[in-house]
């Protein structure tokens, strides 16, 4: 029996900081790269211009939640265009499976933006704190004297001033860019603006200043899900244990030269962002950014090693290597028919939102009949039925629109409040008026209950022309 007494087992492994080491190579340049243009394209895209006419912001990239709408340069969404807002999100769920197919959990080791900002809060840390070695001695001080809140409170702060920029930027997606950035500053933005920048600084300061490595691990549902893209010629970063074991210094002493190429320095472990040991294989907490393989070249290059101690390998080249042979081209892994098939379905979507894209009309018309009734016996024994017609000027400036019907010629129309058939629809906007459809008096020599027309809407300025397909329920006779 057990101890009454004995505390139970935690269910939780409490955090140990990690603190990576600052390592040089051409992933750690890429990565650099890459953190530089996404946070470029974050940071600035509300500030590009883009000439919108005089009755919108002049915002290249706008997000008008007040009308449902979505800018993106010369392209308009409007709300019943959703479907090119999930054709991108299909496009964009098919390339991390492809990416994760050929190359692992690259996504989240160079472009996610939890990897991105902390990435940058890292680099924040190492500036003001030091290189790994000091912000080790400086989280073992149990004494906090004035350094060490200094340094605390000169972290922090700009840990803060990257938050406040990242929710502010996200903010000026919604509307006027300048504009708003000088209502913030007077006080004078809505209420939902500065909630928005708050909850955005807070919980940037604290995934990418204090959670780190515990989103990637236990909030981000990917690394559960990967395997089922991944297969043994997928390349992921790896060890390869066949060349580097067994262990050791190589120092001149007997048995040295049954060495492996593993000097267990330990640098792959000291640069790592997620604190694992690469060398005990592949594991749900690697991203797959590669820096082990930087800090492992430099240190092979350093004794005279061959580099790719550490690299990207697939599974299926172990057993092929361990025999003595080259390693496969990385353009076998990567041109499979797998990622032949999701690439051929991604740029299927793709190439079907583009020709949506381009087909779409400037002016489009809905037509609903008015049900209740469905129609209306006048005086003089004709037939009136009702629609109310929606007109949508995607122009950035006002159109006047005339309405006309064919199919039928006995049939006329007529615009509620007025005697002529055109209205005029302002720029960017949708214009609902109600139509009547008359049939007189004995002018339907077929007698039919419910005859079939198309309403036309003709914009006067340029000629497009938009048509609806509808039905005039009613005999005049």
């Amino acid at each position: 029996m057990s101890d009454s007494n004995t505390p139970a087992p935690s269910l939780y492994k409490s955090r140990e900081p990690i603190f990576p080491k600052r390592v040089s190579g051409k992933f750690r340049n890429l990565k650099w790269v890459i953190m530089i243009v996404t946070l470029g394209i974050y940071y600035l895209t509300p500030w590009i211009r883009w000439d919108r006419g005089p009755a919108l912001p002049d915002q290249a990239v706008l997000v008008d939640l007040a009308h449902r709408r979505f800018f993106f340069f010369w392209i308009e969404i409007w709300p019943h265009e959703f479907y090119f807002i999930a054709g991108l999100l299909i496009m964009a769920g098919l390339g991390l499976f492809l990416f994760t197919s050929a190359l692992g959990r690259v996504w989240c080791g160079y472009a996610c933006p939890q990897t991105v900002w902390t990435d940058l809060f890292i680099l924040v840390e190492r500036w003001i704190e030091g290189d790994r070695n000091a912000r080790l001695r400086l989280h073992r001080q149990k004494k906090m004297d004035f350094r060490k809140a200094r340094l605390r409170v000169t972290k922090w702060a700009s840990w803060f001033l990257i938050g406040l920029a990242t929710g502010g930027a996200w903010v000026f997606y919604f509307t006027d860019a300048p504009t708003l950035l000088v209502d913030l500053i007077t006080g004078q933005a809505h209420p939902v603006a500065y909630t928005t920048m708050l909850v955005m600084t807070v919980t940037t300061f604290f995934f990418g200043g204090f959670a780190r490595e515990q989103i990637c691990i236990y909030a981000c549902p990917w690394p559960r899900i990967q395997a089922a893209m991944m297969d043994e010629e997928t390349l992921t970063v790896g060890y390869r244990e066949w060349r580097g074991e067994p262990r050791g210094k190589h120092r001149k002493k007997e048995g040295a030269e049954n060495l492996g190429d593993c000097i267990d320095c330990m640098a792959c472990v000291n640069v790592c962002p997620v604190g694992i040991d690469i060398r005990d294989g592949q594991q749900l907490e690697c991203i797959t950014c590669a820096l082990c393989i930087d800090a492992c070249d430099d240190m092979m290059a350093k004794i005279g090693k061959p580099r790719g101690l550490i690299d990207y390998l697939a599974v299926g080249d172990e057993a092929n290597e361990r025999a003595g042979n080259a390693p496969r081209p990385i353009w076998n892994h990567i041109f499979r028919v797998r990622t032949m098939m999701y690439t051929a379905l991604w740029s299927l979507v793709g190439v079907g939102l583009i020709f949506a894209l381009f087909i779409r009309p400037d002016i489009e018309m809905t037509v609903a009949p008015v049900r209740n009734p469905t129609f209306v016996t006048l005086s003089d024994g004709s037939i009136r039925n009702a629609y109310d017609v929606r007109l949508l000027n995607k122009h950035g400036e006002d159109r006047p629109f005339r309405l006309s019907l064919t199919g039928n010629d006995y049939l006329r129309i007529q615009l509620q409040g007025t005697p002529y058939e055109t209205v005029t629809v302002k720029a960017n906007e949708t214009h609902l008026l109600k139509v009547y459809v008359v049939s007189p008096r004995n002018s339907d020599p077929s007698n039919a209950e419910r005859t079939p027309f198309r309403m036309w809407v003709e914009d006067l300025t340029n000629g497009d022309r938009a048509h609806t397909d509808t039905i005039f329920n009613g005999r005049a006779n």
